[in-house]
């Protein structure tokens, strides 16, 4: 194996940093769409109404219990059969991390809701607002505040699962290394970079999270 070589790294820095650049894109189109999506699903799951009540719990439910390579590896062939056509790796990679991480963020929203006293719906309720305004207006604004440290908890998670990608040829940061390392054979230096890069910015985000939260915790 040699010495401890950096070089390898400098030559084909290009090649990771695209790969990076696809977990980040695809990790912002797990988070975003997963958002959206969750708040949908959590809203549902404290609706009175039960067709509305149980589908949403169900979803819920299925995807929580299911290991995520698992739900990639469905889209990756479910899709393109349901379009009858070919979607690509990265369009079915990112359709499986919203609808698995929309599982996630939706009881983390319906968590956020419940912690709004019910005073401040009836509070809405005895203003004129309909239930709509004020969701839209009064709890969500609040209980989104309350979830920041989760969220961005969750979206570590979905961050760091992103590389789960890799097999089914979606060329992200660990795919690109080991096509390197295929090459240049330099496993101990390709894979540590890795690893630094996963650190910083998940580290990163994790400190985030705990500041955010201690603020919460003071301002109460």
């Amino acid at each position: 194996m040699g010495t401890f070589d950096w070089k390898v790294i400098y030559d084909n820095f290009p090649f990771l940093m695209k790969g990076l650049l696809t977990t980040v894109e695809l990790a912002i189109i797990g988070i975003t769409g997963g958002l959206l999506l969750g708040i949908i699903v959590g809203m549902a799951r404290l609706s009175s109404k039960k067709i509305i009540y149980y589908p949403a719990t169900l979803f819920v439910n299925f995807f929580r219990s299911l290991p995520l390579l698992l739900v990639i590896f469905w889209f990756y062939f479910l899709v393109p059969l349901l379009a009858g056509r070919p979607m690509g790796d990265f369009f079915s990679a990112s359709v499986a991390f919203i609808v698995f991480e929309a599982s996630y963020f939706a009881e983390i929203i319906r968590a956020g809701i419940q912690s709004i006293s019910k005073e401040q719906m009836q509070a809405a309720y005895s203003t004129g607002f309909t239930y709509g305004q004020a969701m839209r207006y009064i709890i969500l604004p609040q209980a989104l505040r309350n979830m920041v440290p989760s969220l961005l908890t969750q979206s570590v998670v979905v961050f760091q699962d992103t590389s789960l990608a890799y097999v089914i040829g979606v060329r992200e940061f660990l795919r690109s290394a080991s096509i390197v390392d295929a090459r240049e054979m330099r496993s101990l230096e390709l894979y540590a970079f890795i690893g630094v890069i996963y650190f910083v910015i998940c580290y990163t985000m994790s400190k985030m999270s705990k500041r955010l939260e201690a603020k919460r915790g003071m301002a109460k």
